[in-house]
């Protein structure tokens, strides 16, 4: 007993060492990385620079292509997608349907995908099962599948629901089954310790442990179901909803280059956008309890 006592006075007299929160701001507030902002915009600025080098002398030069028509400046894409009416109008449409079908599609995809992935943790022969048809699904080419799929939903949105959830769905799967496994073994054995169910263990361990890497499957998924759904609007032309992917089509057709850039650029924008909302979404749930999001903020 009077051991203990001396040593707990001598490190209660010790000098401590400096920590990493004295060198913080003593408001406690974070200092926002300026490199955060510099760098995408310096990118963007080599980017639309590149653009202009591109239309106006790299496509001729090394390709031997009209640069002037293929590859419209900036200025014009903006003024024949944004600023001409009828452009504008399809394309304000077309972003609506969409974001129905991959929004939709990535919400149906995240419920059967978590739920396969739970069935999956919690029985190794049904992992054992699923995973090879999983790897399957993901590397068969939708283009291959096109007229198969046609010929059981027809036109309209379900096909092009049912493209968004081919594509988007191994990522979501994989990356919950991994994080499901990936709780601490010493949790494990406390939780068996104490006699916990297994859906105890589930709700109380598995699932909290496996958030990170659940939410990273959702912003890969994210992307990819805006792709599925341009994607499935390009191979299915019918019906009278017509999203971006339609609309490019159309253009396309036409030879109007422009506006076809336009809707690259809106496609890409919609992915983007919901990739950063699940990201900031990530942080609000996760927090910063769990290492792998240390050094994000």
């Amino acid at each position: 007993m009077t051991l203990d006592v001396g040593v707990s006075e001598e490190l209660a007299h010790a000098p401590t060492a400096p920590t990493d929160d004295a060198d913080a701001p003593r408001d406690g507030k974070k200092k926002f990385p300026v490199s955060q902002v510099i760098g995408p915009l310096v990118l963007l600025a080599l980017f639309i620079g590149l653009w202009y080098l591109m239309h106006s002398w790299g496509l001729r030069y090394f390709f031997d292509k009209d640069g002037h028509r293929l590859i419209p400046t900036p200025t014009r894409v903006w003024h024949d997608t944004v600023i001409r009416p009828i452009a504008r109008e399809r394309y304000i449409e077309g972003i609506k349907w969409t974001g129905i079908v991959a929004y939709g599609g990535l919400l149906i995809t995240i419920v059967v995908g978590i739920s396969l992935a739970i069935v999956m943790s919690q029985a190794k022969w049904a992992e054992s099962a699923i995973y090879p048809y999983l790897v399957a699904l993901q590397a068969i080419p939708v283009l291959a599948v096109v007229p198969i799929i046609y010929s059981i939903f027809g036109g309209g949105l379900a096909p092009r629901f049912f493209v968004v959830i081919m594509i988007a769905f191994f990522p979501i799967v994989t990356n919950t089954l991994f994080g499901l496994n990936s709780a601490d073994a010493g949790q494990h054995d406390l939780f068996t310790l104490r006699g916990a169910s297994r859906w105890t263990r589930l709700v109380k361990l598995q699932l909290p442990a496996a958030m990170p890497n659940i939410f990273t499957g959702f912003r890969i998924s994210a992307g990819l179901s805006v792709i599925g759904a341009v994607v499935g609007e390009q191979f299915f032309r019918t019906g009278s909803k017509p999203g971006v992917g339609i609309i490019m089509d159309l253009y396309r057709t036409k030879g109007n280059y422009p506006p076809l850039w336009g809707g690259i650029i809106i496609a890409s924008g919609i992915g983007i956008i919901t990739f950063f909302v699940f990201g900031i979404i990530s942080k609000l749930v996760v927090g910063h309890w769990h290492e792998a999001q240390r050094g994000t903020s």
